[in-house]
């Protein structure tokens, strides 16, 4: 007869970071990529903001994979739907550990970003850690089933936003117009809802507003 187990281990992950932080540093970004991505390359879409102004930190998802089938290039995943509860506390850790060595706990000015599965990822830490930040960005991706309004108490002066494109291929009418009433439940207050021109891409031009 099998049997599963688990247990507890320690392992090591890196995250990336643009620009320095500095006495001219407005804001402060922690953002969370999309399925497919490595940090560091997902840092290209917060090159055009003021380097003195803007300080990006881009934690990494540890799941490794090469993509396409091909063994050349790496993506990955921040979770699937095996083990989920406890790959879930796994990130949330991991997170944690990042947020300790940036000294996040005393920023006033933290922008939120979650693009795609990192929608998931980034308010799942908000609502998991009463996190009270400037803005939750929610990039083109969809907040998880198990949250409500009631998960977002302690967040009372974050604005929330939504930003999806028009033609976004993993959101279509249907989908949109659900998930926009489902938001306006969770964030009865503070909600921007944004759309671009495009499809399941990161768009600057958006992003460039919470700078």
């Amino acid at each position: 007869m099998s049997k599963e187990k688990s247990l507890s281990y320690t392992i090591s992950n890196t995250y990336s970071t643009l620009n320095e932080k500095g006495p001219k540093t407005k804001n402060i970004w922690l953002v969370f990529h999309g399925i497919g991505y490595l940090s560091r390359y997902f840092l290209k879409y917060f090159k055009h903001l003021d380097p003195e102004e803007n300080y990006i930190i881009a934690p990494q998802a540890q799941a490794k994979y090469y993509l396409n089938g091909e063994y050349r290039h790496v993506g990955s995943s921040w979770l699937t739907r095996e083990n989920r509860d406890m790959e879930i506390e796994n990130v949330m850790n991991y997170i944690d550990a990042v947020f300790k060595n940036e000294g996040l706990q005393d920023t006033s000015n933290l922008n939120i970003l979650g693009y795609s599965q990192g929608v998931s990822v980034a308010t799942r830490y908000v609502a998991n850690r009463k996190i009270n930040c400037s803005n939750l960005i929610l990039h083109s991706g969809k907040v998880p089933e198990e949250l409500e309004a009631k998960d977002f108490n302690n967040s009372n002066s974050t604005r929330f936003s939504f930003i999806y494109g028009n033609k976004d291929q993993y959101l279509n009418p249907e989908v949109l117009k659900a998930e926009k009433n489902r938001l306006q439940k969770i964030f009865p207050q503070n909600l921007d809802i944004i759309s671009f021109e495009g499809e399941h891409e990161v768009n600057k031009e958006v992003i460039s507003k919470f700078a």
